[in-house]
């Protein structure tokens, strides 16, 4: 993409309710612009980021054997009605009315609305297990929208919901959905944790949280040094002021005989603060059993699903990734989640020298199909320079006043660090950083 015909509208002005550098950047930067109450819209930066980490959530969850469908963002309420859910989701489900006079939701989650699609399509267990998905708009009404796209409410998600004939073959296939996450927060270039974690509104008997690790994460989580043992503190403290006050406190301080004998390896446990960005339960028949949804088990007879459900927060990835990569300049994209992985920078427009080298590179790399931004503007260099740090592109190539000596200078984003090359070396230089 050619700068000078890119949407790409960067501000120095932080907007007055972001308190986050992911909230704060990604407005800067161009990625996202707020349209309302925790209502954003994504740019041609932010799609870009979001169609990159929606890509390997569906890759990876293809891989593991699961079916991608597309269900109706509205929702009739009566399937709520007959879960139990209707009352317990309360005013974070946004509840409407045709013209008609037909009740409706805006959809916050859809274990209904999944397990009405499998009714009576699914009816033996020779047709099982089966794991279907979608990743799709989802709307809460949240009292207190805020942090950008960490608590908004209008966001996307990946909802996954598996059907199985015995409740040994739902945990075969939670354990699989817990693998496959972790593959995919792997391949983004997070430090994550996996925590148990408390069901909520969801339900079931058992479920997990997946965390990265940032200094704003809303959620206190408890993790061993020595093992695979994690927690949200919710699960250890059933006192909701209990838990609200030890968010506030200073964890290396805190110790407690009560948390200590969580974990059996007898390791020094930590806290961290988390940004929950997904969770899977373990269902049994919840749902199945209210929506009477039944399969002929081996002897003919009729049994309700064993059910387990899969959530990862799409849009909220965006916002962590830069939670957790990011200094007081702007973005640090990894380079999966990059909108662009090259940018290169011409420093003096009027210089057909430097000109002509640019647009050369430009095009070998685009025939290449490598990612790059050619900043073709007639900005100064520093104006161009801090708006490259801004938007976080991992490498930027300098074409400048070193021309003269047949060199260009390539500098790292993650490291800031600036190494001069042969402008006959620059292309084979590239294709090793990426």
């Amino acid at each position: 993409m050619r700068r000078s015909r890119a949407f790409i509208p960067t501000t120095k002005e932080v907007p007055n309710d972001a308190t986050l550098p992911s909230h704060q950047f990604l407005v800067r930067g161009g990625f996202i612009n707020q349209q309302g109450a925790g209502l954003y819209n994504f740019l041609p930066l932010g799609k870009i980021v979001l169609e990159k980490i929606r890509t390997i959530v569906k890759e990876e969850l293809d891989m593991a054997g699961c079916n991608e469908v597309q269900l109706s963002f509205v929702t009739p309420i009566g399937l709520w009605d007959r879960s139990g859910r209707a009352d317990a989701m309360g005013k974070e489900m946004l509840r409407i009315q045709d013209r008609h006079q037909n009740d409706f939701v805006l959809s916050p989650t859809n274990e209904e609305a999944m397990v009405e699609l499998v009714k009576n399509r699914v009816t033996s267990y020779k047709d099982l297990p089966l794991n279907l998905y979608q990743i799709n708009t989802k709307f809460r009404d949240e009292a207190r929208p805020r942090y950008g796209l960490l608590r908004g409410r209008e966001f996307l998600m990946k909802d996954g919901y598996s059907f199985h004939a015995s409740t040994e073959d739902m945990i075969r296939e939670f354990d699989l959905m817990e693998e496959t996450y972790k593959k995919i927060f792997t391949r983004l270039g997070l430090d994550f944790r996996v925590v148990q974690a408390d069901s909520g509104a969801i339900g079931g008997e058992g479920s997990k949280e997946f965390h990265v690790l940032a200094d704003s994460g809303e959620d206190t989580i408890i993790v061993c040094e020595s093992c695979d043992y994690g927690a949200n503190i919710e699960t250890i403290f059933d006192n909701e002021e209990e838990v609200d006050a030890l968010n506030e406190k200073t964890y290396e301080e805190l110790q407690t005989k009560e948390i200590s004998e969580k974990c059996s390896c007898g390791g020094n446990l930590s806290f961290k603060k988390g940004i929950e960005v997904g969770h899977i339960f373990q269902l049994g028949t919840k749902y199945s059993s209210a929506l009477e949804a039944n399969f002929s088990d081996e002897n003919g007879k009729p049994r309700p699903f064993e059910m387990a459900t899969f959530g990862i927060g799409v849009s909220r990835l965006v916002a962590s990734v830069i939670e957790q990569n990011h200094d007081e300049n702007g973005c640090i994209w990894t380079k999966e989640t990059a909108p662009y992985t090259i940018n290169i920078m011409v420093s003096n427009i009027k210089d057909e020298t430097q000109m002509t080298l640019g647009e050369e590179l430009y095009l070998k790399l685009l025939g290449e199909n490598v990612e790059a931004m050619f900043d073709d503007r007639k900005e100064r260099f520093g104006f161009k320079m801090k708006d490259a740090e801004l938007i976080g592109f991992p490498y930027t190539v300098i074409i400048g006043k070193e021309l003269d000596n047949g060199l260009v200078q390539v500098y790292d984003r993650k490291t800031q660090e600036k190494i001069s090359v042969k402008t006959g070396d620059i292309y084979k230089h590239i294709m090793e950083l990426i």
